[in-house]
């Protein structure tokens, strides 16, 4: 066995080669990490709103007496004129007020002439001394107390005439039937809705907006409105009014943009579409990829001194395409990590490369 000592020699000398080896110094390395520098802008978020189109103005019509409904001549949608006849009452009750009130009527005119008569005899009998000066006032005071009652009897029938005339529902002007709250053969009170006028001329368009969106008053620029169906139908406007109060059912406000020269395909009711930018706030927008987590909190790797890492807890404003906006939790000037963060931990040192700039860490 003399041909094994010779293999055991080279065994020897591979052993320790390789320990020679394991005690060169292995050179540290620290991982590439494409940072970015912290710069808050004032983020101000893209808000489309949807709403309708409005008449300026829009009445509600009422008979000014109650009644049974025996007629009604229009619809909802239908364009009336002004003064057209919309709905008629029963008319018999209030009939039978103006026949009693010509009647009473004719019982003071006859009553007038008869005294009237009377009190020219005592005219022309006093004179020659056969009547006396009583009898002459008391005639005159006949005479003026049933002229009186006349007045008062004619202005009975005109009152019972006009309570007549308000059998009659007519339209105050021209405009577009929106609504009916009636119908044929109903009993209704005086001043309850029967129809809505949307008048005709000028035209809103109303939106619900969020109270967040109005923090700053709105700006003189005019605001663009487009048809939903069709945005190429577009007209300009300015933002006429917005309601004091907040809706205790929606929590919206309604904003009302006032239109001018509305094309023919923005009737009554078109539903439309008009685009604004929230209120901005100081925000930091970040690549996709720098959000990470902390337990169960949105965070992010700062690059602090020497270079090492520490995760940041911070506050998401809106999730863009392919961004964040970071509403706190971060300074400006600040290195935040936005590529390479996958093997990263806290105390961990690193080779930043600026994201940024062309050819920058991935």
């Amino acid at each position: 066995m003399k041909f094994m000592r010779p293999l055991s020699v080279v065994f020897l000398g591979l052993l320790f080669s390789l320990t020679g080896c394991s005690k060169e110094e292995v050179p540290q390395t620290h991982p590439r990490v494409g940072v970015q520098q912290v710069s808050p802008t004032d983020f101000a978020a893209r808000v489309t709103l949807t709403g309708d189109v409005q008449a300026r103005v829009q009445t509600d019509l009422s008979f000014r007496v109650g009644g049974k409904i025996i007629s009604r001549s229009v619809d909802v949608g239908d364009h009336v004129k002004a003064r057209q006849v919309l709905a008629r009452l029963d008319p018999k009750d209030l009939q039978n007020n103006v026949d009693s009130a010509k009647a009473e009527v004719f019982a003071a005119q006859a009553r007038v002439t008869q005294t009237s008569a009377a009190f020219v005899r005592q005219q022309k009998l006093l004179p020659k001394g056969y009547t006396s000066k009583s009898e002459y006032d008391s005639a005159e005071a006949a005479l003026r107390s049933n002229q009186s009652a006349l007045k008062a009897a004619q202005a009975q029938l005109a009152n019972a005439n006009e309570q007549l005339s308000y059998t009659a529902l007519v339209s105050e002007a021209d405009g577009v039937i929106t609504a009916r709250q009636a119908e044929v053969g109903q009993v209704v009170q005086a001043t309850m809705p029967i129809f809505s006028l949307a008048r005709d001329g000028e035209r809103d368009a109303v939106f619900n907006v969020y109270e967040s969106l109005l923090v700053a008053p709105p700006s003189d620029t005019g605001v663009t409105v487009s048809l939903l169906d069709d945005p190429k139908v577009q007209a300009q406007g300015f933002v006429r009014e917005i309601t004091p109060t907040v809706s205790a059912q929606s929590g919206t406000v309604q904003v009302k943009v006032a239109l001018k020269n509305v094309p023919p395909g923005m009737q009554l009711g078109a539903p439309v579409t008009a685009s604004t930018h929230a209120v901005g706030r100081p925000s930091i927008e970040l690549p996709w990829s720098a959000l990470t987590k902390a337990l169960h909190a949105p965070a992010v790797w700062v690059v602090g001194e020497g270079d090492k890492v520490e995760l940041r807890k911070v506050e998401v404003g809106r999730y863009l395409t392919g961004k964040v906006v970071i509403a706190s939790g971060l300074k400006a000037g600040e290195t935040v990590v936005v590529n390479g963060t996958q093997l990263l931990h806290p105390g961990m040192q690193v080779e930043k490369v600026d994201a940024t700039a062309p050819g920058g860490a991935r």
